[in-house]
């Protein structure tokens, strides 16, 4: 009786040797005991072993080798074996094209307990006020505020840092200058951007008459010094530079 039992074994492994011979390999759908939404089809050789199966999976799933327990079933869903035996290989199973592996974890700690890799809902989300989000370099708002200046400049050219930067080629500091409308005269006191008003080119003028609007300060910003109610920023093709002299109060100019 020990004899036909051993005989019976010798045939068993014997069968099993000759279907894994040549590196076979079958395509068996994987899911997991935590991850319910965990599907994929894998393609294994019968030549692997368990723990090289556990190997596999565990880049696959995140249940390490140590925690997880396999599971075979059929394409009808009865389970055939649990894949226990380490050093099996995986063709002593007898799997076939369509076979299902069922990774169960173990370890009630795993990463995959939980539900938190499938349910957002139970991450705490990490939050950053306003300010400090504003003060941050590379943000998504911050590019996205730049393609819209960039656009924005494409559409219209008021937008633009250079804006009638050409009309400054000839208007210098110390020049004297009148401006329309108005005629009114003054001296050249700035030419540049001002970054306290819209992009693109400026002329600060010093009037010689209080026809002005401050003293040179803009929107808590000094771009030159003159009396108050003397000072003006203005666009450079509102200003004329030449030989205009300061007017004579009694309404002669002087000569």
């Amino acid at each position: 009786m020990y004899k036909v039992k051993q005989d019976l074994v010798g045939i068993f492994e014997m069968s099993s040797s000759l279907q894994i011979q040549g590196d076979e390999s079958v395509l068996l759908r994987v899911t997991h005991s935590n991850i319910k939404s965990f599907s994929a089809d894998v393609r294994f050789s019968l030549q692997m072993i368990v723990e090289a199966i556990k190997e596999k999976l565990w880049k696959k799933c995140g249940t390490s080798v140590n925690s997880m327990l396999i599971e075979l079933y059929d394409d009808n869903d009865n389970k055939i074996s649990d894949l226990s035996d380490n050093l099996r290989p995986l063709g002593f199973y007898s799997p076939l094209d369509g076979y299902r592996l069922h990774v169960i974890d173990l370890d009630p700690s795993s990463v995959t307990s939980g539900g938190w890799l499938e349910d957002i809902s139970l991450v705490e989300k990490y939050k950053i006020s306003d300010e400090a989000y504003e003060n941050r370099d590379g943000t998504f708002r911050k590019f996205k505020e730049k393609i819209a200046h960039q656009n924005a400049s494409l559409q219209d050219p008021k937008n633009s840092d250079n804006y009638m930067e050409d009309l400054c080629t000839n208007i210098k500091v110390g020049d004297r200058c009148q401006v329309e409308p108005g005629e009114k005269r003054g001296v050249v006191k700035f030419v540049g951007r001002a970054e306290t008003l819209a992009p693109g080119f400026w002329v600060g003028i010093q009037y010689d008459e209080p026809l002005g609007k401050h003293d040179g300060m803009v929107k808590g910003k000094r771009y030159f010094d003159c009396p108050p109610l003397h000072g003006a920023m203005v666009r450079p093709d509102k200003v004329k530079v030449g030989d205009y002299p300061e007017r004579d109060p009694f309404g002669e100019e002087e000569i």
